[in-house]
């Protein structure tokens, strides 16, 4: 990855704008009082607004479509600011755009017009129905009753892909310049019955899924505090399966450059009740542990600032 690679040449300050297809605001950041971390927490998937116009053109109902969020992920992590780092989050849903995809990974069977040349319309995920803009949520349910004219589906690249992923590459950006490396956590869940398929001798199933490419994303020793703290928490953590990091890991995850990124997929059963979305009695002391590991990275990655500072 070249770093210079991560802007889309949208504004920054996109994210404060208002009514951009019916969201408002369609992502936000949100900041520390004091930027005292390397650390750049993103939510992409966590998004609840579905404005009437989407609801118009598909033909499943809101609940359907709300059970492809990573729902309430964005407050399990609001810690982000009490270790002095940001947090992003998009407002628009994952059903109506999925910002951990290439810009254009398109299904050209969903679209009314020629797609443009650079689409990528062969990858595994646009083949699932799993594309940038998904064709299918759940268990293969089908989201849209018509075909989409291709103009819309480059619309919202255009106005929420884009600025979102401008944003954040502004905010790793930032987080270099201050302090000589930045270090993304990109905060996601899975369904428990993901989980549970993610097992081995000594885990009946997994609470956590730690990703970093094999290892190609992140400094080895983050991925190891964060193992070792949420272990220490009491959780089952693995590492990569089923669930190695998506785009944005393999995007922003460039150790060789100073740039990190590991993907936190939690198990959704942790929290939640998956058939209504509401918080369920483990929720706060899952909050709670995820301010404890935010503590514990914020901590790895100022000693491995001070290391470097030393050997300068």
């Amino acid at each position: 990855m070249r770093l210079t690679d991560v802007s889309f040449n949208a504004p920054a300050p996109y994210g404060g704008a208002t009514g951009v297809l019916g969201f408002t605001p369609p992502f936000e950041t949100l900041e520390p009082a004091a930027l005292t971390s390397a650390l750049v927490f993103s939510s992409p998937h966590s998004g609840s607004q579905y404005p009437q116009s989407f609801l118009d053109a598909t033909r499943l109902d809101a609940l359907t479509l709300r059970r492809s969020e990573d729902a309430h992920v964005d407050d399990l992590f609001a810690s982000a600011s009490d270790v002095g780092a940001p947090l992003l989050r998009a407002c628009f849903p994952r059903a109506y755009l999925d910002l951990n995809r290439e810009p254009y990974e398109l299904d050209p069977r969903m679209f009314e017009g020629r797609l443009p040349p650079h689409a990528n319309t062969r990858s595994i995920r646009v083949a699932g129905g799993l594309g940038t803009i998904a064709r299918v949520v759940g268990e293969a349910q089908e989201i849209y009753a018509a075909r989409m004219p291709v103009a819309e589906a480059l619309e919202r690249i255009e106005l929420l892909y884009k600025p979102y992923h401008a944003m954040l590459g502004g905010l790793m950006h930032r987080a270099a310049g201050l302090f000589g490396h930045a270090v993304l956590i990109d905060c996601h869940s899975m369904p428990s019955q993901a989980a549970r398929g993610a097992r081995t001798e000594d885990y009946p199933r997994a609470d956590m899924v730690l990703g970093d490419r094999y290892g190609a994303s992140c400094d080895p020793l983050l991925v190891s505090v964060a193992e070792s703290e949420l272990r220490r928490l009491g959780y089952a953590v693995l590492r990569n399966k089923p669930y190695a990091g998506g785009y944005i890991t393999e995007h922003y995850g460039s150790p060789s450059s100073g740039w990190h990124a590991i993907q936190i997929e939690i198990n959704r059963g942790l929290y939640m009740n998956e058939k209504t979305l509401e918080r369920g009695p483990g929720y706060q002391k899952l909050k709670d542990d995820l301010a404890t590991l935010a503590r514990s990275l914020a901590s790895a990655v100022e000693m491995i600032s001070a290391h470097r500072a030393a050997a300068e």
